[in-house]
């Protein structure tokens, strides 16, 4: 029989060859290279279970396959980013290790066995599942083992191979999950963010404003909340003055320090009305004396967190360097699997057998030797903290070492650190005596405490803990003393500090953000991105873009910063690992979820505009040329000065062109209701100026169109383009719900409308209305037109045209806005003369010229009013339509001057 063997890294395959062929009747360690240079092939012999096999042992390099967006949506402007929620993804093995599937695939055909020594946790079991699909699609007949071992040391592997289980496909699952989840939320929401910002400001960091990513990570964003909020939480923090009163008494056995039992006040009057009553009456007598046994127990075993957490509190060393030592050390036997969560030890672990070895070493040698010796008493079996990740035990010293020769500083203190800790979690805890003595003066109570330390136990070993002890007088119950001092002492309350490396890996634990494999890489994140920085004292602080970024999403008001999210689908794909929930529930539960935040979050941009400007000043130039050639920007914004004007298209299909410094900044250019398609091409505008103005290639719907109309128009909304105009008064523009209510720094909406030119070419039905400049009323004229009667139909002449004395057709409007109206046209050549039928039978105004539109009811065309900046208010006030001119009138259902009918508030009361 032949077995493939399959490890997850080099180091660890030829490691555990090199264990299993030490058997005489392995017949020698042969060694050959395989398709990769880097993963050689170790063959040796192996019985297993009484079965003589032909053992092929090599290695891939982590994950053998990658997940990643099909062609069309992996370049970043190539589609809207919410589209990444359902864009198709796929896994696959990347080129850069098709050597190695070359590899597996080719020992592969020449085996019955595949088995897997793929590290023992969830993402191991995941590569274990990439290397079976690549290996099956070669052998189908493979017979597919697991090797579950926790230590590269001769017990455990040769336990392991002998006693193989079936790979878990759950756990695989719960990876996968969270690949596909990180993958869709990461790359939308980094593109979104990147593609708004990067070039928007002048970014204050150490790399080319042009490369630099604004990644925003599932797990990474979560971290940098906890960073961001302890800092603003030392920001918002006033200090407040405090009072209290210290008592102190000196005796021939020592002095005691005696502590308020209020603690203190911060009403100084209260305080002083206090102090001043123990002063006149200064005796203390002794109410209570307690004296107890007191116990300081040791840690529990160590897990993956605790590690890092403890080797940045004692040696303020990184969580990424503790994880790569200890990796190190793991490979090279000296300590078990570094990744755990467990933090108890199985009752069948033979821990007095790893105590004997380290019974040699030069420093904790003789504590280890007193651990064995029964007559001590030192020994305790370990108390478990709850947590049991079921793959490996808590981490400890697997191998004898007083120091390696190709070991650095931290080697030694991330060996020394498992050693120590483990010789103290299976000793007996310290013991003290504690003293505690309270005392009265004029009604008040204070207390002081005193320690003595009577069995050292653990802490003699554990070097980096103390329990200090300090001696105080004898006093007995009923004794009266004049304290030495008794003083009112004045303080302020001070802020929490920066969060160190340990507490921000204790809030990530806590939240469950990340897991223990993974908790260090996304505090590297934040330092790698330049959002938090790092001081000498291990302790975070946001940098400016950090801070902007999570000060943007939580002015929207979405706590995407915060870890409910993460934390929710963490416990999902826990779910998941253990079968309790399936993995297309999860997948799909947690993307619509982001993908509601995503859409919440991209209509709120401006949010992230306003708090990226507290920190930035705005740049230059526009977000550059690879986004100008993809159809987004096409002009810099005329009213704001500081934002660019962008295509966008609108939740009910219409398009517009909108300020990007939307809700401070409302410019907005509304474009013809019958586009179907837009986009911004990077020809530019020879006319309009300031330039440059973008061309924008438009498609119109052929039905809502006149007839001599092209369906492609190659148009510029600088305001030089007549056919544009003219079908934004033929078509209309599609619904318009503007806020009522101005932002900072607001503008007036401007439309083509406000310099349209008629068509006057006599299409029927088709013929439009037209805008006008003065919006006089003509009341005399509306009685000439009364008093006329219509004499003809189908567009004969039934009121004379005020301009040229042509007569005039009655026709029908088409448009959304005023399908079934009716409205007079002058059918002279170049006579632009309108008016709607019901102005006229209503004494309305009347329109002349080229830039003329009846301004009867602007409600119908979709206009707001809206007060002018720094205009006269009440009667008295000047209104201004959306294009900017003014006009009078108010609304017909409630009477204010303010608004027109179609935005009343009482309208439908």
């Amino acid at each position: 029989m032949r077995a493939l063997n399959v490890a997850e890294k080099p180091s660890v395959a030829k490691a555990v060859a090199g264990i299993l062929s030490k058997n005489p009747a392995s017949g020698g360690l042969r060694v050959r290279d395989g398709r990769s240079r880097f993963n050689r092939i170790f063959e040796f012999n192996y019985p297993i279970q009484n079965q003589q096999f032909q053992m092929a042992f090599t290695s891939v390099t982590g994950h053998l396959m990658e997940i990643e967006f099909e062609e069309r949506y992996r370049k970043w402007y190539s589609c809207d980013p919410v589209d990444l929620y359902h864009a198709s993804v796929r896994k696959h093995v990347p080129q850069d290790k098709s050597d190695i599937q070359k590899t597996l695939e080719e020992e592969a055909r020449k085996c019955q066995w595949l088995i897997l020594w793929l590290d023992c946790d969830r993402e191991g079991e995941n590569i274990a599942f990439e290397v079976v699909e690549v290996c099956t699609r070669a052998n189908h007949n493979l017979n597919i083992w697991r090797a579950r071992f926790s230590a590269l040391i001769d017990r455990d592997i040769h336990y392991a191979v002998q006693h193989l289980v079936r790979p878990n496909q759950l756990f695989a699952d719960a990876v996968d999950v969270r690949q596909e989840i990180d993958l869709r939320i990461g790359a939308s929401f980094t593109r979104f963010q990147t593609m708004l910002l990067r070039d928007a400001f002048v970014l204050d960091v150490s790399t080319d404003n042009r490369n630099l990513v604004l990644s925003y990570g599932p797990c990474q964003f979560p971290t940098l909340g906890f960073v961001v909020e302890r800092f603003w939480e030392i920001q918002s923090h006033e200090p407040e003055e405090f009072w209290t009163i210290n008592c102190t008494h000196n005796s021939d056995e020592g002095t005691a320090t005696f502590s308020w039992m209020r603690g203190h006040l911060f009403d100084y009057t209260c305080a002083t009305i206090l102090y001043e009553l123990c002063a006149l009456e200064p005796t203390a007598t002794v109410i209570n004396v307690r004296q107890q046994e007191k116990l300081k127990y040791p840690p529990h075993p160590l897990s993956t967190i605790e590690l890092e957490k403890r080797a940045s509190r004692y040696f303020r060393m990184s969580s990424e360097q503790t994880m790569k030592v200890a990796e190190d050390l793991y490979q090279a036997g000296f300590i078990s699997y570094p990744r755990t969560e467990t933090d108890g030890f199985s009752e069948r672990t033979d821990l007095r057998t790893m105590v004997q070895e380290q019974q040699h070493h030069p420093v904790w040698g003789s504590y280890a030797q007193r651990l064995l010796d029964a007559e001590a008493g030192l020994w305790r079996n370990p108390n478990g903290g709850g947590h049991d990740d079921k793959a490996h035990p808590p981490i400890h010293p697997t191998k004898f070492s007083d120091g390696e020769a190709g070991w650095s500083q931290d080697h030694h203190k991330v060996y020394e650190l498992v050693v120590r800790h483990f010789l103290a979690c299976v000793s007996k805890p310290a013991v003290g005596a504690e003293t505690i003595v309270e005392i009265d003066i004029a009604g008040e109570q204070f207390s002081a405490s005193g320690r003595v330390i009577i069995e050292k136990n653990y802490l003699d070993v554990y070097r980096f803990e103390t329990w200090g002890g300090s001696m105080i007088p004898t006093y007995t119950f009923g004794q009266q003393f004049t304290p030495t001092a008794l003083t009112l002492d004045s303080g302020v309350t001070r802020p929490p500090p920066l969060l160190s490396e340990a507490d921000l890996l204790s809030c990530m634990d806590k939240a469950g953000i990340g897991t223990d494999a993974t908790m260090h890489d996304h505090i590297k994140k934040l330092l790698d991105r330049f959002y938090a920085t790092k001081d000498s004292s291990t302790r975070f602080s946001p940098t400016n873009l950090g801070e902007a970024l999570v000060m943007g999403y939580d002015d929207m008001g979405y706590e995407l910063w915060k870890p409910n999210l993460r934390s929710m689908m963490e416990s999902d794909m826990k779910a998941v690992s253990m079968g309790t929930k399936r993995k297309a529930e999860v997948l799909e539960t947690c993307l619509q979820q982001m993908k509601a935040c995503f859409v919440d979050a991209k209509s709120n941009k401006g949010k992230l505009f306003d708090a990226m400007a507290v920190f930035f000043e705005r740049s230059n130039r526009s977000n550059g040329n690879e986004q100008q050639t993809t159809g987004d920007i096409v002009k810099r914004c005329g009213l704001c000065q500081e934002s660019d004007m962008v295509l966008r298209k609108k939740p009910d299909g219409n398009f517009m062109v909108g300020c990007l410094g939307y809700p401070q900044c409302r410019n907005v250019v509304w474009l013809p209701g019958s586009v179907s398609e837009a986009i911004v091409t990077p020809n530019t505008c020879s006319t309009c100026n300031p330039g440059p103005v973008y061309l924008i290639q438009f498609k119109f719907r052929r039905l809502e169109i006149p007839p001599n109309y092209s369906v492609d128009h190659l148009g510029c909304i600088g305001g030089c383009d007549n056919t544009l105009k003219q079908l934004v008064e033929i078509c209309g523009t599609g619904s318009r719900n503007n806020s009522s209510v101005p932002g900072r720094g607001q503008g007036n909406a401007s439309s083509y409308s406000n310099t349209h030119q008629s068509n006057s070419r006599g299409q029927g039905a088709w013929q439009t209305a037209h805008s006008s400049d003065s919006y006089s009323s003509q009341n005399s004229l509306g009685r000439n037109m009364r008093s006329q009667e219509a004499s003809g139909q189908n567009g004969e002449s039934s009121i004379p045209c005020t301009s040229c004395g042509a007569p005039c057709n009655l026709l029908t409007a088409t448009t959304s806005a005023n399908r079934g109206r009716k409205f007079y046209s002058c059918r002279g050549q170049g006579c632009n003369f309108f008016v709607w039928d019901d102005d006229a039978n209503a004494g309305g105004s009347v329109s002349h010229g080229s830039n003329s539109r009846s301004a009867s009811n602007p409600s119908r065309r979709g206009g707001r009013g809206r007060i002018r900046r720094g205009g006269r208010q009440a009667n008295d006030s000047a209104f201004v339509s959306a294009t900017g001119e003014p006009i009078s009138g108010r609304c017909f259902v409630c009477g204010d001057p303010s608004h027109f009918a179609n935005a009343c508030p009482s309208r439908g009361r």
